[in-house]
């Protein structure tokens, strides 16, 4: 052999010794020493205490699902034990995630090209404790200890690709202050994968083929201070690492008596991109979704909808929800439509239209209180309606008026009502802006005619300032009353306007202290006994029998002009003129105390002389109303003339209440208002003399 030739052989000697001294290094070095380092240079770049306080070893294998010489590659298997992952000094508690064991193998020949590929990492029993308190702290945003650093001198050529985690079981226990939640969460493997379309019941088409489920979990425990419990299914850990495969969840959640069902994807979990699911959500109330949702709804009877709702997480003006082509039912009354919600600044925005078919008026009770102490406390509220109070007390919560804003079309082609109210459609387009709510217009169809309002309550001002102008049309008194059988042949109408103001949080409150007018004519109507019967209000009844005794006297005109101060309406103006007798009522009524005390004067016309002979009252509160002669005093004759004679504004303001009937010809009321402004003029020429007409 040459010299050349030994010289060779010695270093190939030499790199094969160093090499089998190496292995042996390898597969006999104590990986435990190296503990201590790993656990301090960790700790310190999560700036929180981590352990491995078991066994740290490393086995070398070949993997037997490499092929020609790979297959004779040894690689290295890295297992740990007893590992724990501590919380930040600013949250209580011990750990947040202790896992019993870790394994993991590494592709050697990957780490030539700079890559650390890990096909799978087994964890035995996971488990996580999450903590946010009060203050907004939580356990689960790190902060590194070289995020500070310069970006391009912390870059790395290194890449990391993780193939798939599995594990036996895990854990999660989260607590939350602010969202007031503490629960437990255990998951599962299934045992066996279940195909996505099994649960969902769709089809798949396209390149993105969903995966199939392979965990399932259960939850349990308080959500907003109510009781949570649900169970779901979600997919694999591999589907969570693919950013290109839509991820699949399915879960069926109650909190309180609110239940929530989905199935669908997630697109790019990790980033939480986006959501595309089937939602179905059902409740006592609407309103209670807030706490879950963030989503300010108002109070409902029960509801239940179906929907499709896609999410997009990272938007650049905010997360964007849309709920499309949803039904369901809310009380007794269905409901379709799109909603879109965007979580914008400075507030989020709702906007979409609703639609119903057909609508229960009685569903609309709840948005005003007016609903049964029953009902409200099947939905969990406090408030209750006193039994001696007709005006709804229970409050409007305008101090979350202004956590979000709202731009909403609602319609009902048809409205389901007793024969007493002959409601037959509405619509309203509601806006919520910076905590100040407007219907414009709100409109109810109602016997023919319309009834056209705008509301407006500011939900910024303590306590809550409210506004409402009204304007009723056309009402036609046969639809008005269709159980009246004389009123079928009425071409009477009923016309009306009103304009309030008032503030207070409840409906009680804002017509207690409000102020503005009300103006109303009515004519070719009729008045009787059966008709106040028919109507339910025994007041009436004993009123009619008094003045008219039992028979059906026509009305050729009744109205009434009210001024409202503080919540006190007293009439300027309030008449009925009927087939023999002319009826002035005066007096008051109370708003705030719910008490009324009217005078009727009624005198009679021409021959037909009424036994009544002195005047009656209405006393007592709203709820339970008094009527009676007046002991004493007679009704003086004329008085009743003498108050049409001296009104001047009621009339010419009434007058553009004066529509003309289906014939063409202008109805009583006008013809009587133009006489009482005629005569009135002439009176006031007479000067004094005029309060002797």
């Amino acid at each position: 052999m040459s010299k050349t030739g030994k010289v060779f052989s010695w270093l190939g000697g030499v790199v094969m010794v160093v090499a089998v001294a190496l292995v042996v290094l390898i597969a006999t070095f104590d990986w435990n020493r190296l503990k201590p380092a790993i656990n301090e240079k960790v700790s310190a770049e999560l700036q929180r205490p981590f352990a491995i306080r078991g066994d740290l070893g490393v086995a070398w294998t070949r993997n037997k699902d490499e092929g020609g010489w790979r297959a004779w590659v040894p690689w290295p298997h890295i297992h740990a034990e007893d590992i724990v992952l501590g919380n930040p000094a600013a949250i209580p508690g011990e750990h947040m995630v202790t896992l019993q064991r870790v394994d993991a193998s590494i592709a050697p020949l990957a780490l030539l090209g700079k890559q650390l590929s890990i096909p799978r990492i087994w964890l035995k029993q996971p488990n996580a404790r999450l903590q946010r308190l009060a203050n907004g702290e939580n356990n689960w945003t790190f902060h590194l200890a070289n995020s500070d650093s310069d970006p391009q001198a912390a870059a790395s050529d290194w890449s990391v690709n993780i193939h798939d985690i599995v594990f036996d079981r895990g854990q999660l226990d989260y607590k939350d202050a602010v969202l007031k939640a503490d629960f437990r969460a255990q998951i599962d493997p299934l045992g066996k994968p279940l195909p996505f379309s099994e649960v969902t019941g769709k089809k798949q088409q396209g390149e993105a083929v969903t995966p199939d489920y392979v965990f399932g979990w259960k939850v349990q425990g308080r959500y907003n201070g109510e009781p949570l419990s649900g169970s779901g299914k979600i997919g694999g850990m591999l589907s969570l690492q693919n950013a290109q495969l839509p991820f699949p969840l399915q879960a069926d959640v109650r909190s309180g008596s609110t239940r929530v069902v989905v199935a669908g994807t997630l697109s790019d979990p990790l980033k939480l991109a986006g959501l595309d699911v089937q939602l179905k959500f059902s409740g006592d109330s609407l309103g209670n979704l807030y706490p879950l949702t963030g989503v300010l709804l108002p109070n409902t009877p029960p509801y239940a909808t179906d929907g499709h709702l896609t999410a997009k997480l990272h938007d650049k003006g905010g997360a964007v929800y849309q709920y499309q082509n949803f039904a369901g039912k809310i009380g007794d009354s269905d409901i379709h439509g799109d909603l879109r919600y965007v979580a914008s600044k400075p507030r989020p925005k709702l906007t979409g239209e609703v639609v119903s078919k057909q609508l229960r008026f009685a569903d609309l009770a709840p948005l005003i209180g007016a609903d049964t102490n029953a009902e409200k406390a099947n939905r969990g509220e406090k408030t209750r309606q006193p039994s001696d109070r007709v005006l709804p007390v229970e409050r409007f919560d305008s101090n979350s008026w202004d956590v979000m804003d709202a731009d909403v079309r609602f319609s009902a082609r048809r409205i389901e009502h007793g024969n007493s109210l002959p409601l037959s459609d509405l619509s309203t387009h509601l806006k919520l802006d910076n905590g100040v709510l407007l219907m414009d217009p709100l409109r109810f169809g109602v016997a023919g005619g319309n009834l056209n309002s705008t509301v407006r309550l500011d939900g910024s001002k303590k306590p809550m300032q409210g506004r409402v102008d009204m304007h009723a049309r056309k009402f036609q008194l046969k639809q008005l009353l269709p159980n009246v059988e004389s009123m079928k042949r009425s071409l009477g109408e009923l016309n009306g306007d009103a304009k309030l103001r008032g503030s207070g949080n409840s409906v009680a409150a804002l017509l207690g202290s409000s102020s503005g007018d009300l103006r109303l004519l009515i004519n070719d109507g009729v008045i009787s006994r059966s008709l106040m019967e028919i109507l339910g209000l025994n007041v009436g009844n004993y009123l009619v029998a008094q003045i008219f005794g039992d028979d059906e006297v026509g009305i050729n005109c009744a109205a009434a002009d009210v001024e409202v101060r503080n919540g006190v309406a007293a009439p300027r103006l309030f008449v009925f003129d009927t087939e023999n007798a002319i009826i002035n009522i005066t007096g008051n009524a109370n708003f705030a105390s719910e008490r009324m005390d009217l005078s009727i004067n009624p005198e009679s016309k021409g021959m037909r002389v009424l036994t009544l002979r002195s005047p009656l009252y209405v006393r007592g509160t709203f709820k339970n109303p008094d009527a009676g002669v007046k002991p004493g005093p007679l009704i003086a004759r004329g008085a009743a003339a003498v108050a049409l004679g001296v009104v001047v504004a009621p009339a010419a303001a009434l007058l553009a209440l004066v529509s003309p009937s289906d014939g063409g010809d202008e109805n009583q009321c006008g013809q009587i208002l133009r006489q009482m402004k005629g005569k009135n003029n002439g009176a006031q020429g007479a000067g004094d003399n005029s309060r002797q007409w």
